[in-house]
């Protein structure tokens, strides 16, 4: 296997599940890893984003799926026949409600156990495989967000998960890890980069100077699942423009 094709000749055939696999970072892995020859499962809540993204990305079967629903969620993961790689980008933001008790369960119920609910599930079929896990954390698993604490414990929490789920599945030959977006092009990001004293402060801060778009997370998204990764796990690598090192 060479660095070259190293993708194509590895997720031929396979089978990969993206939770929230209809926009954004998602939308955008899901689409990386059907281009590299994977049978693609993209889940996601709402019918109408459903619609926009099966017609914008036809090669990949979309379904509803709500995380929090452990009966839907086992439902789904029965019907699969072999699963390879699960990616976790389910995730929510509630930007100046997270205060509520309430809203910061939501949240946390979404981003962190909903992760969990799906680990679970794929579990048995992973271990078939000796496949993979790629959870979805955030600069904000390193940072406070005085905006949206459920949203940060959520994040912080991934990371947490990452590392214990990593050894813990480590006897399987499952490997765990984690990317760590920065501030990236999404519509849970539109209200920042429409407020401008916030835009540019991110922008001050990130040394590549830009904000990031969802396929700059593809690359590591499908490294991290590949053979070339094959001895690294309970790992969270930020792609973040360099806001960390800052």
């Amino acid at each position: 296997m060479t660095t070259g094709t190293w993708a194509l000749d590895y997720f031929d055939g396979k089978t990969v599940l993206v939770s929230g696999g209809t926009s954004g970072i998602g939308l955008a892995i899901a689409g990386a890893f059907a281009d590299a020859g994977a049978k693609v499962f993209a889940t996601g809540v709402g019918k109408s984003e459903l619609a926009a993204a099966q017609a914008e990305k036809p090669f990949i079967d979309f379904a509803e799926l709500d995380v929090r629903e452990d009966l839907a969620i086992d439902e789904f993961v029965n019907k699969l026949e072999s699963l390879d790689v699960l990616v976790n980008c389910a995730g929510i933001i509630r930007r100046g409600d997270e205060h509520d008790p309430d809203v910061f369960a939501e949240v946390v119920d979404v981003n962190l156990t909903g992760t969990m609910r799906l680990c679970t599930a794929c579990r048995p079929l992973l271990a078939r495989r000796g496949g993979a896990i790629l959870n979805t954390a955030s600069v904000l698993s390193f940072l406070g967000g005085s905006l949206v604490p459920g949203y940060s414990a959520s994040k912080g929490g991934i990371a947490q998960l990452t590392r214990s789920l990593a050894i813990a599945y480590a006897p399987e030959e499952i490997r765990v890890n984690a990317i760590a977006p920065g501030w990236i092009e999404t519509p849970l990001t539109n209200a920042l980069r429409e407020d401008h004293a916030r835009n540019s402060a991110i922008l001050g801060r990130t040394p590549m100077g830009r904000w990031g778009r969802p396929d700059d997370l593809t690359g590591a998204a499908l490294f991290l699942c590949s053979p070339l990764a094959g001895f690294i796990t309970g790992a969270i690598l930020p792609v973040d423009g360099g806001y960390l090192s800052v």
